[in-house]
């Protein structure tokens, strides 16, 4: 039986589901994740994007991250929140912001990245595995 997770944009416009659960969930304190997330990390779940369906209108901004990855990140453009994140060369992977999920508890991390660029008062949880920059590629196999 499909494990079904939904969320939605803070207007309602965009709603999106996927048919299976995360493959992983973690906290970022790249830079990149800290001007999108107002200074802190972000918890994000990690999706292969095999049953991702979306209703609703996207916006779009594609920039290099500090990994040197080309990542596309989609927000609605209604209400501004940030959705999902692809890195280009990894199509069949999705990174969506816990906040999105109708169930956060879904986007619990298990570990921490970028962990070099947390501020210094920035919380990087001690019994959790970290990296203090980009980890290995989670593989959607």
């Amino acid at each position: 039986m499909a494990t079904l997770v939904t969320g939605r944009c803070l207007c309602g416009a965009v709603r999106f589901e996927f048919d299976q659960p995360p493959i992983g969930a973690r906290a970022c304190w790249c830079r990149d994740c800290q001007y999108l997330s107002s200074g802190n990390a972000s918890i994000t779940a990690i999706f292969r994007t095999e049953t991702f369906r979306v209703s609703g209108a996207l916006g779009e901004y594609v920039s290099a991250a500090d990994s040197g990855s080309m990542i596309r990140r989609r927000f609605c453009p209604r209400c501004g929140t940030p959705l999902f994140s692809e890195a280009l060369s990894q199509p069949d992977l999705m990174v969506v912001r816990a906040g999105a999920l109708d169930d956060p508890e879904i986007g619990r991390p298990s570990s921490f990245i970028w962990t070099a660029s947390a501020p210094s008062w920035g919380f990087v949880d001690p019994q959790l595995p970290r990296c203090d920059g980009q980890p290995a590629a989670i593989s959607a196999q």
